[in-house]
C-alpha cells in the first residue's frame, strides 16, 4: 500500500473511524422528503459513500428550527419535522453504512441568517444584527434572546433524535462560511449590546451554549464537531479577496480565529472541521478550479497546532500524495473529501487498492453539485450520472449484446463507448484526430485546468479495462456507418467554434492558441467574455500577455450556463487582479495599424493586437448524422453534436443513452 498512514484509525470523542477521510459535509439538496426524513436516494446516496470505504459520512445540512426562519420543503432532511418518520428513514442509512465499517454524523444547522435567499415574501432573513442579507438590498432583523435560547434548544432536540435514528455523533453547521452562528461570531455582523455581543467569547456564546445543550440531551460521549473557518476573507459586503490579494480583513482574521478555535475546544467540541471564507468570498468555501489544491491546508496546520481535538481538512485534497503529506505532518487528523466523493464514491477502496489510475477525477467545476442545487434542488455530479440516482441509474447487463459504432472521442463519445461496453456491447469508438478528448484537450491547456486532462486520462484507461476498440485518426464516413454491420451508430462529433467576420484582421482560432500551433504574440484581443473567452484571457495574463476582452452583453459571463457563483464571481474578480482590460457593450470594428478598433457605449477606442481571438460560441458539428438519418443501423446524436452546453450536458446525454441499448 502506498499511503498507509491514510488507512490507520482515527478516534472522535470515542468513536473510531477505521481510516482518515471524512466526506464532507454538502448541501442535501434532492435528498429529503415533504415530511424531513430521507428519500432513497438519499439512503443509497450516502451508503455508496460508505460502501466505497470512506471512513466518516457528514451528512448535507439539516435544519433544527424552521419556526423562525422558515426553509422550503421538500428538499433537505430535517429531524424535527415529523421525529418518528426522520428516524424511521434515517435508521435505514445508518444501520446500512454501519454494515460498511463506517461511523455517520449529522450535520446540523442553527440557521442560514443574513446569507439565507429563500426566505417568504413578506418575512425578513434573521441574523445577530440589523446588517445587509447576502443576495438582496434587505435588512435582516436581529433574533430576541429568546429566539436564540429557542434554537439552541432544537438543536439539541436534534441531536437527541439523530442519535435515536443511529447517528454517531453530530457536526454543527457552523462558525463557518458566514451562516447564522458565524454572524454571531464575527463584529463585522454582530452589533449586539447584550450577552451575545461585544468579546469573542460573547460573540461564540451562541456556538458555546449550542455545544452544551447537545451534551446535556445526548451525554458527554456523543461527538459534537463544528465546521469552522479560522479566516473570512471580507473586504467588504458583498466583497471578498482573493488569493495572494492585499486587504484589509473585515470579517475574522487568523489571530482572532485561532483564539476561537481554542474557546471552541474548551467548550466540549470534539473536532473541528476547518476551511475559510465566507459568502461574501464564495469561492474560499467552494474553491473552483482557479484555487489551487489544498488550499486550507496552512490554515488547518493553525488550528491543529491550536487545540488538542481531532482537525479535518478538506479543500480540493484529491490529490493523495498531498492527504498522506498532511496527516504525516500534523497538518489535520482526517482528510475531508466533499466533491471528489461524488466524482468516484469508490474512491478509499480504489486507493486502498493502489488503483488512483481508476479514480475518475472530479474538475470542480460545480456543475453538477451546488450550480444544480442552486438552480434545480437537486444534488449530483458533471462527470458521475448516478451520483444522487444510484439506485435509478445503475448499470444493468444487455439482454442482447449488440454492435456499437460511436463517432466521436469528446466526452459524449467517450461515456457512451464506456457505459455500453461495461453493459456487454461490442464497442468501435472512432475518433477524427491523434487523441481523444475532444475539446477537453485544448479546454484543459491552462494550469488551473489540469483535471480535464486527468478526465481524459481516466476515460482512456477504462476503455482499455472495458475492451473498446479505439480507432484514432479514423474519421467516421456515412458509408462506414452504414456498411460496417453495427446496430447502433451514436454520434458525437461535438461543435465548432464559430467565426468572426472581421476582413483584415490577424484572426486565430482560440484551439490554436491553447494548444501552441499559433503564438498570439504579446498584445492579444480576445472577441467573446463567455466562459472560452474569459478562461483564455486568464490563462494568457498568467503566462505574461497583456490581454483585452471585447464583449457586447453588458459584462463578461452574462450568459453563465450553469455556474454557479462561486465561479463566475471569483473568475471575474481574477481578470481585473491579472491585468486583463475588460470592453463590455462594445463590438470590434475594424483593425488598423496593429490596433483592434471597438465602439465602447461611450466612444470608439484602439486596442494594441498582435492577434485577435475568437470566442464567439460553438455551432453543432451534426453533418455525420444529417447523413446516416435514414441508414439502416439505429442512429443516436449525443452532447453538443445534439445541442451545444457543458461538459455536464455531454457526458448525461451518452450516459442516458448507452444505459438503455
Amino acid at each position: 500500500m502506498k499511503y498507509p498512514n491514510l488507512f490507520e484509525p482515527v478516534s472522535i470523542a470515542g468513536v473510531t473511524l477505521p481510516n482518515r477521510f471524512a466526506m464532507a459535509a454538502m448541501g442535501p439538496m434532492g435528498l429529503g422528503d415533504a415530511e424531513g426524513g430521507f428519500t432513497q436516494r438519499g439512503i443509497d446516496y450516502y451508503v455508496e459513500r460508505a460502501k466505497g470505504g470512506t471512513g466518516l459520512i457528514i451528512t448535507g445540512v439539516t435544519h433544527a428550527a424552521n419556526n423562525i426562519e422558515t426553509h422550503e420543503y421538500p428538499s433537505t432532511p430535517s429531524a424535527t419535522i415529523n421525529p418518528p418518520h426522520f428516524i424511521r428513514t434515517a435508521r435505514e442509512m445508518t444501520e446500512r453504512v454501519h454494515a460498511y465499517g463506517s461511523s455517520i454524523f449529522l450535520q446540523i444547522s442553527a440557521g442560514f441568517g443574513r446569507v439565507y435567499a429563500e426566505f417568504p415574501e413578506g418575512e425578513a432573513p434573521v441574523s445577530a444584527s440589523a446588517i445587509q442579507n447576502r443576495w438582496f438590498d434587505v435588512d435582516c432583523r436581529p433574533l430576541t434572546v429568546e429566539e436564540i435560547c429557542d434554537i439552541t434548544r432544537q438543536c439539541g432536540r436534534a441531536a437527541r433524535i439523530a442519535k435515536d435514528a443511529g447517528f454517531d455523533g453530530v457536526q454543527i453547521h457552523a462558525v463557518h462560511e458566514g451562516y447564522l452562528l458565524d454572524q454571531f461570531a464575527i463584529s463585522l455582523f454582530n452589533e449586539r449590546g447584550d450577552e451575545y455581543g461585544g468579546s469573542l467569547e460573547n460573540r461564540l456564546r451562541f456556538a458555546r451554549e449550542v455545544c452544551e445543550e447537545i451534551k446535556a440531551q445526548c451525554g458527554d460521549d456523543f461527538p459534537v464537531t463544528l465546521r469552522f473557518s479560522p479566516k473570512s476573507f471580507i473586504k467588504g459586503l458583498r466583497d471578498g479577496a482573493l488569493p495572494g490579494e492585499e486587504f484589509e480583513e473585515l470579517g475574522r482574521d487568523v489571530a482572532e480565529g485561532v483564539e476561537a478555535a481554542r474557546l471552541l475546544a474548551s467548550y466540549g467540541y470534539d473536532a473541528l472541521d476547518v476551511d475559510v471564507g465566507c459568502y461574501d468570498a464564495w469561492w474560499w468555501n467552494h474553491p473552483p478550479m482557479y484555487l489551487e489544491k489544498g488550499m486550507y491546508r496552512p490554515f488547518a496546520k493553525m488550528v491543529k497546532d491550536a487545540v488538542d481535538v481531532p482537525v479535518i481538512c478538506a479543500g480540493r485534497m484529491d490529490d493523495p500524495a498531498m492527504a498522506s503529506a498532511a496527516v504525516a505532518e500534523g497538518v489535520c487528523d482526517l482528510v475531508g473529501l466533499g466533491r471528489p466523493l461524488l466524482a468516484d464514491p469508490a474512491y478509499v477502496n480504489k486507493l486502498r487498492q493502489d488503483d488512483v489510475a481508476a479514480i475518475r477525477p472530479c474538475l470542480s467545476c460545480h456543475e453538477g453539485c451546488l450550480g444544480r442545487m442552486i438552480r434545480y434542488k437537486s444534488i449530483s455530479c458533471a462527470v458521475n450520472p448516478e451520483c444522487a440516482r444510484e439506485r435509478y441509474a445503475a448499470l444493468t447487463p444487455a439482454l442482447k449484446p449488440q454492435r456499437v459504432l460511436v463517432a466521436g472521442g469528446g466526452p459524449a463519445g467517450m461515456e457512451a463507448a464506456r457505459v455500453a461496453a461495461l453493459r456487454g456491447h461490442d464497442v468501435v469508438l472512432c475518433e477524427a484526430k491523434g487523441r481523444l478528448g475532444g475539446n477537453l484537450v485544448p479546454g484543459g491547456a491552462p494550469a488551473f485546468k489540469e483535471d480535464d486532462h486527468a478526465l481524459i486520462a481516466w476515460y482512456e484507461e477504462q476503455l482499455r479495462r472495458a475492451g473498446v476498440e479505439v480507432r484514432l485518426n479514423a474519421p467516421v464516413t456515412a458509408e462506414m456507418a452504414a456498411e460496417g454491420g453495427f446496430d447502433h451508430v451514436i454520434v458525437a462529433t461535438g461543435a465548432r467554434p464559430k467565426g468572426f467576420p472581421l476582413s483584415d484582421a490577424p484572426l486565430l482560432a482560440a484551439e490554436d492558441v491553447l494548444m501552441g500551433v499559433a503564438d498570439p504574440g504579446h498584445y492579444v484581443v480576445v472577441i467573446g467574455g463567455g466562459l472560452v473567452g474569459c478562461e483564455l484571457a486568464l490563462h494568457l495574463a498568467q503566462t505574461g500577455h497583456a490581454v483585452t476582452i471585447v464583449e457586447a452583453l453588458g459584462d463578461v459571463l452574462e450568459l453563465n450556463g450553469p455556474l454557479c457563483p462561486a465561479n463566475f464571481e471569483m473568475l471575474r474578480k481574477l481578470l481585473p487582479f491579472h491585468g486583463v482590460r475588460v470592453l463590455t457593450e462594445s463590438q470590434a470594428v475594424g483593425y488598423a495599424d496593429g490596433c483592434v478598433v471597438a465602439e465602447t457605449p461611450e466612444e470608439e477606442v484602439r486596442v494594441p493586437a498582435d492577434s485577435m481571438i475568437e470566442c464567439v460560441g460553438y455551432r453543432s458539428d451534426d453533418t455525420l448524422y444529417d447523413q446516416l438519418r435514414f441508414a439502416r443501423p439505429l442512429v443516436h446524436k449525443i452532447g453538443d453534436a445534439r445541442s451545444v452546453a457543458n461538459i455536464m450536458s455531454a457526458i448525461w446525454d451518452a450516459y442516458e443513452l448507452a444505459s438503455s441499448l
